[in-house]
């Protein structure tokens, strides 16, 4: 009997290097978000006052 493979089992080697170099552009050119940015969005959800969604270069 074979086994069907899982939805991340397989690859597409065209489609990952193609957002790999949409990833390495968006480093180049800073368009990024801070891991603390986003921490602190997180932590707000369990607030009365959530915070926005950070933005680029935060």
């Amino acid at each position: 009997m074979t086994r069907e493979k899982a939805l991340f089992e397989t690859s597409d080697a065209a489609a990952e290097a193609e957002a790999d170099a949409r990833a390495d552009s968006d480093v180049r050119h800073g368009r990024m978000i801070s891991h603390d940015a986003v921490k602190r969005w997180l932590s707000s959800w369990n607030t009365a006052r959530p915070l926005p969604r950070p933005r680029v270069g935060e």
